[in-house]
């Protein structure tokens, strides 16, 4: 008679005991499996955006109580023609900010095949137009960002408060009713110094822009800012930044189309000392707007399309999205780039080379710290959003990584 293994010794025991069973239910004392209720994604309303049809990002629907909390919180924007103001932060120490209208109108995205330096992604040009808005006058500062990424508060990964000790089991942003500031997901602790030594040795001195933020990131600071101001503030599309980066001019550089000239509108490889500058130093384009050529190149909201040929003629600030990570636009060169780098029309992609270095695994949804001229300037429509879209335009990332 052949033994059996200890393998069907233990099923056929277990079989004895389930048919000692009989219809009585086992383990009465488990509690009840439920699935955690999950918040609707909200609709996009396409009454107010033009986003070039693709593949949408996640909707972040967790994060939307936080939103419409916010949302409930906008002040209405004024009538009439838009003036220049300045922002206060409370939670920045009340440091300032200014604010510059640029009107409402329509131009031609990209470069004549003429312009010198020109690269294939800068076309085909196309008849924009562009809705009012205000832009800030320089690059956001470590005087603003600094406390937004400083938070002093034990986060998870995915930026919301830490309340059960677990970095990686991400709690409700409003679990525990915290403060409204608090439930807004902000940076984990950078973990070496952002500022990278420039400066002079500067360390995060209120004069200069904040760096190596992601576009995510930037995005969350405009939520953040939005918060503690009632004003709506938000990342500028790749239109909008291009428009008022030209302050109406149709040449290479906003000053024209002499390269020489921008030792006096700019800070770039030949005069920067291999380091960004103080924000404000140099001449301003025709609108007010310092430092739109180099210093630090600047976050739009746009996912990179290889050329315009998708962007409609004649339509209203069209722009695109996407669920990845990279690549992500970044506009108007830096402190260590050439000058043709700097031109009005010139496009920079995201890599994510960007984060080489970064120890962490999976790597931060926060910090660039392989792009130390990587900074940001944000904007306020001269219209405040839907919820569905002030929702969708700071929750563009942190996207797939690949």
């Amino acid at each position: 008679m052949t033994r059996p293994r200890p393998l069907q010794i233990i099923t056929l025991s277990c079989c004895a005991l389930l048919g000692s069973c009989g219809d009585r239910e086992l383990y009465p004392f488990l509690p009840e499996e439920r699935p955690e209720p999950k918040p609707e994604a909200p609709e996009i309303s396409a009454d107010g955006l033009n986003i070039i049809p693709g593949d949408m990002p996640d909707n972040a629907a967790k994060f939307l109580p936080v939103s419409e909390k916010i949302f409930a919180k906008l002040k209405p924007v004024p009538g009439g023609d838009l003036e220049p103001y300045t922002e206060t932060v409370p939670g920045a120490d009340n440091a300032t900010f200014e604010m510059l209208p640029i009107p409402g109108g329509e131009f031609t995205l990209g470069t004549p095949d003429s312009e010198a330096d020109r690269s294939a992604d800068e076309g085909p040009q196309k008849k924009i137009k562009i809705e009012p808005f205000w832009m800030a006058s320089t690059e956001t500062t470590w005087g603003l960002y600094r406390a937004f990424m400083e938070n002093g508060k034990n986060r998870n990964k995915d930026g919301t408060l830490d309340l059960d000790g677990n970095k990686l089991s991400p709690e409700a942003p409003l679990q525990s009713n915290p403060d409204l500031v608090d439930a807004i997901s902000q940076p984990t602790p950078p973990y070496m110094p952002m500022h990278n030594s420039m400066g002079d040795n500067a360390g995060y001195d209120s004069k200069y822009p904040a760096v190596a933020a992601t576009q995510h990131s930037a995005s969350k600071f405009c939520e953040w800012l939005t918060a503690q101001t009632g004003h709506y503030y938000r990342l500028p599309t790749e239109a909008e930044w291009e428009y008022a980066c030209r302050a109406g001019t149709t040449t290479a550089y906003s000053f024209g189309d002499d390269a020489s000239k921008l030792d006096e509108y700019g800070w770039y490889f030949e005069n920067s000392d291999g380091s960004y500058q103080p924000v404000g130093t140099k001449k301003p384009n025709p609108w007010g707007l310092f430092d739109m050529h180099g210093n630090v190149s600047e976050w739009t909201l746009d996912a990179y399309l290889p050329d315009y040929s998708k962007h409609p003629e004649g339509s209203v600030n069209p722009f695109a999205l996407s669920p990845k990570r990279y690549p992500r636009v970044t506009r108007g060169g830096h402190w260590d780039s050439d000058p043709q780098e700097l031109r009005s029309g010139q496009r920079l992609p995201s890599d994510k080379s960007w984060k080489n270095t970064d120890p962490q695994d999976p790597k931060s949804i926060w910090y660039h710290t392989d792009n130390w001229g990587l900074g940001f300037r944000i904007i306020r429509p001269a219209r405040n959003p839907t919820l569905e879209e002030m929702h969708l335009l700071w929750n563009t990332g942190p996207g797939e990584r690949f």
